[in-house]
């Protein structure tokens, strides 16, 4: 071992820039949807070393996959890009190939919406985490579906139970402690989609119920990749 110490602020800096994304270890590769996996941010990795299956339509809505879209302009669809938070810049560049319903959904586009707020799709911007001033002052256009699978919707959410759609709720990141305490209410579906649900999908599904997990689903899901950020960090600092 040798006398470097590296400060905790370098081997952030390291770790961050160093580590690499793999499958958690009952993730299936060979049932995943390649065309799904394609718009999942954690999976860049393996996109690229796949490109042959990359289907740049759901590419398009990747936020991780911006410099690939740059550099293979001609491939983007752009009405799954108006869904992208990192491609606001294209978008504004290119402004009349804007789809508002998806960019309605884009949590990094909420300047947009509110300077064209007749072009807003109310169902779509229900789903919005940015967008929740936006919605309470509309409350009457609030689409209490959308609105179910929206993580800075809960409080609202637990103040009318009655209008929540258990389906979406199932995808809502922020609605874990709820699922749980609902476990006949669960999409499963729905669920392998949830980023936060990843202990739920394990003990529940892999246990008992493995014919019901959903590859779709858990293709969109960045959750099923695992990374070394923390074992490098660590790492670094007993050198």
């Amino acid at each position: 071992m040798s006398n470097i110490a590296f400060p905790e602020v370098i081997c952030g800096l390291i770790s961050e820039y160093s580590y690499e994304n793999k499958l958690l270890q009952w993730i299936d590769i060979n049932k995943l949807d390649w065309s799904v996996l394609s718009c999942n941010p954690a999976a860049i990795e393996l996109l690229i070393a796949n490109p042959k299956k990359i289907n740049w339509n759901w590419l398009s809505s990747n936020p991780a996959a911006i410099h690939l879209l740059e550099a293979y302009f001609s491939r983007i669809n752009w009405g799954w890009l108006s869904g992208n938070s990192a491609a606001i810049h294209l978008l504004e560049a290119n402004f009349n190939k804007i789809n508002w319903g998806w960019l309605s959904g884009n949590s990094a586009a909420i300047h947009l919406l509110e300077s064209n707020f007749n072009k807003i799709e109310w169902y779509y911007l229900s789903g919005n985490p940015t967008a929740m001033p936006l919605l309470l002052a509309n409350s009457e256009r609030i689409n209490w579906d959308r609105l179910s699978s929206n993580p800075a919707a809960i409080p609202l959410l637990l103040a009318n139970p009655e209008r929540i759609n258990w389906t979406f709720l199932s995808e809502n990141p922020a609605a874990i402690e709820l699922l749980k305490a609902h476990p006949s209410r669960v999409n499963i579906i729905c669920l392998c989609c949830n980023i936060a649900a990843m202990d739920l999908i394990y003990h529940h599904l892999i246990s008992s119920n493995q014919d019901k997990i959903n590859y779709m689903g858990l293709s969109r899901n960045p959750s099923i990749f695992t990374n070394n950020k923390k074992e490098i960090y660590d790492y670094l600092l007993l050198v």
